[in-house]
């Protein structure tokens, strides 16, 4: 078995990058991680939940300026 991996290991990474990008892929989906679609539904939905909660005043914006100078001054420290 070992062998057959160390096999496989060597001819994937003399693949081009991208043909190593498309395999990693496949690897991932066939270990039962959610489907695209069912990513692309899940953060629909939260992008949805996010503007409700604007629309309906349960949280408030803060403008991207502000954001980004505090994440500065913390690192900066």
């Amino acid at each position: 078995m070992e062998t057959v991996i160390s096999r496989l290991t060597e001819q994937a990474l003399s693949l081009p990058a991208i043909d190593r990008v498309h395999l990693a892929d496949r690897l991932l989906e066939s270990l039962n991680s959610p489907s695209n679609e069912k990513i692309n539904k899940l953060w629909a939905e939260e992008a949805e939940r996010r503007i409700d909660e604007l629309d309906f005043g349960k949280v408030q914006a803060i403008p991207g300026e502000k954001v980004f100078a505090d994440i500065r001054k913390r690192l900066a420290k």
